[in-house]
């Protein structure tokens, strides 16, 4: 063989595995229900704020754990733990998307992307990831 020929076939290769690794670290969009079934495995919950329940971030106790309650689309209302700091402009979010595992009674975020109103184009949205 070739050393180009060895070179193509191990350019195909890597393209290959790079594929596959992102198709399985890729998720679709879940309800509770979803991650409760399966608490082993991450998912994406898409949902809102319940703003009539409390928000329970304290810093002077632990600047890395944040919860408040979720409600996912199909209406299932959760309590969601997310240990980093509380994101700026939370409370502002129009729609929540929390990435992690549901264990026990609550969701464990290790990720939350917002969906904010965005003073810089008259009222449209805008994605934001809490970091």
């Amino acid at each position: 063989m070739k050393k180009t020929h060895i070179i193509f076939i191990l350019i195909i290769a890597v393209a290959i595995a790079a594929i596959i690794g992102t198709v399985a670290d890729s998720s679709t969009y879940e309800s509770f229900a979803a991650a409760l079934e399966n608490p082993e495995t991450d998912y994406h919950v898409v949902g809102k704020l319940n703003k009539k329940a409390p928000l329970v971030y304290n810093p002077q106790l632990d600047a890395n754990r944040f919860e408040f309650t979720m409600i996912d689309n199909e209406g299932t209302e959760k309590k969601v733990i997310y240990s980093n700091t509380k994101p700026q402009d939370f409370e502002k979010s129009e729609q929540i998307v929390v990435v992690g595992k549901c264990k026990d009674d609550a969701f464990y975020a290790n990720q939350i992307l917002m969906k904010c109103p965005s003073k810089y184009n008259d009222g449209s949205q805008q994605m934001v990831e809490a970091q």
